[in-house]
């Protein structure tokens, strides 16, 4: 077991996040986090004593562009690892694969890898995901995955290479009501700087995250339009069965 765990991960919503700190919680003591989701040109390199947690969401099948960039900036020196993706319930496709050669590219080695599913960005799906019954199923994957001996195979990840397209974000682009208090948490929040600086104005480098509208404490920000309204209804409906888990050792 290494001596040090580490996260390093892009969560604008949450789910990630909290995905892999409860994969740290198997190893005790107080991990070392990186946030990809705002960070810039920040560098990191880790030894073979250390242990990273590598957690991304899933856009379109893939890993977001934006935080493949940054991960340019992490390099590792034969560095046990962990893969995790976080999905919203339809597929995450070549998304795990994807990470997985990454990391492998940047000097890290796979220890194990995990699909799991959170509240996904539209409409109302699984939006009370990830629950109590994942965090136990992430405890004891991660658990397991440390305790594997250190000259384990890699495990085998779903996934076809040429990638998939997809890792942009989608196409819609919240919008802001009255309400707005130019508090500027959005501004400062958005993973891209999409938004500018009078709070409303949005970039065609939108994400369609919706971390502005989980985060606005006025709920100024919203995706209040027919268009919407009428997706997401569907997307609700199409993604209704509760997907579960998958893990990779």
């Amino acid at each position: 077991m290494a001596e040090k765990i580490n996260l390093i991960y892009f969560s604008p919503t949450g789910n990630t996040k909290r995905t892999v700190e409860a994969m740290a919680e198997a190893a005790g003591g107080e991990p070392g986090e990186m946030d990809l989701t705002v960070l810039g040109e920040a560098r990191r390199r880790f030894g073979k004593d250390d242990f990273v947690i590598f957690g991304m969401p899933v856009y379109g099948g893939r890993i977001p562009a934006a935080a493949k960039q940054r991960l340019e900036n992490i390099e590792g020196e034969n560095t046990p690892c962990l893969v995790v993706v976080t999905y919203g319930n339809r597929d995450y496709d070549d998304a795990l694969l994807e990470l997985s050669d990454l990391v492998k590219a940047r000097g890290f080695v796979v220890k194990g890898a995990a699909a799991a599913v959170g509240r996904h960005t539209y409409g109302e799906i699984q939006v009370t995901r990830p629950d109590e019954t994942d965090f136990t199923q992430d405890k004891a994957f991660a658990a397991a995955a440390f305790a594997k001996p250190q000259d384990a195979p890699e495990p085998a990840i779903p996934g076809a290479f040429p990638y998939r397209k997809g890792g942009q974000g989608g196409s819609f682009r919240p919008l802001t009501s009255s309400g707005c208090t130019k508090c500027g948490i959005c501004v400062r929040g958005c993973p891209v700087h999409a938004i500018g600086a009078d709070c409303s104005t949005i970039s065609d480098a939108c994400l369609s995250c919706f971390r502005c509208i989980r985060s606005c404490p006025v709920q100024a920000k919203n995706m209040d339009t027919k268009e919407y309204r009428k997706f997401a209804d569907m997307f609700t409906k199409k993604l209704c069965v509760r997907k579960e888990n998958q893990y990779f050792l």
